[in-house]
């Protein structure tokens, strides 16, 4: 079993790229990590002892993140790498255990069981930091549960960059273009959008650090 998250949770393996950009507060959203839920793999048969498989995250249509998924009875088995504070690669391998709960309409349900050291919560989803591990381990909130009305905007802007495939979140000015293959009206559509956000989120900040010198 995993021990411990190291220094920094979010270690490669992490966020998509606009968690702490944007947020006044110090606590991340579960939507700037990557997640495996037990749902879709069961949907997917990748529960299945003896099946290996690989998943992937993409950004822009570009390769963002792996890892390698060995099934086997009672559990999954996770293999990939992160990097850490020194910049040097860690190989991570360790299981996740599997449980099933009847449904009232006959069935059972999967869910895994956090690995973090002293936890084994019973979870569907595992967000991906070091190791991966359930929310409450990772400290993380839901976007509703943090946001005013300037972080939605972020949250949303950053999404259409993502779509766009643009790097970085909503403090980051860069513009490829529009994307192969993408349409001229769609196009000028979501910068229209995104301008618009960006601009909600920009006079949130300026009322915000108003208040705070007052």
């Amino acid at each position: 079993m995993p021990h411990d998250f190291g220094k920094n949770p979010r270690a490669a393996m992490g966020g998509v790229g606009s968690g702490r950009r944007w947020r006044f507060d110090g606590r991340d959203t579960v939507d700037a990590y990557r997640q495996l839920d037990v749902r879709k793999l069961a949907r997917g048969g990748w529960l299945e002892p003896g099946l290996s498989s690989t998943l992937t995250w993409t950004r822009g249509g570009a390769e963002v993140g792996r890892i390698e998924i060995r099934a086997e009875a009672g559990r999954i088995v996770l293999d990939y790498r992160v990097r850490g504070g020194s910049g040097d690669w860690e190989m991570m391998n360790y299981p996740v255990p599997l449980v099933s709960t009847p449904c009232h309409l006959g069935g059972a349900r999967r869910w895994f069981l956090c690995p973090a050291r002293g936890c084994g919560r019973r979870v569907a989803v595992l967000y991906g930091g070091r190791i991966f591990a359930c929310r409450r381990c990772h400290g993380l909130a839901y976007p509703s549960q943090r946001e005013d009305a300037g972080d939605r905007a972020a949250r949303k802007a950053d999404r259409l960059r993502e779509r766009l495939g643009w790097p970085g979140g909503v403090l980051d000015g860069s513009d490829l273009g529009r994307p192969k293959g993408m349409h001229r009206e769609t196009y000028a559509r979501l910068c229209a959008e995104h301008d618009a956000l960006r601009e909600t989120w920009e006079w949130q900040f300026v009322e915000r650090w108003r208040g705070m010198a007052l």
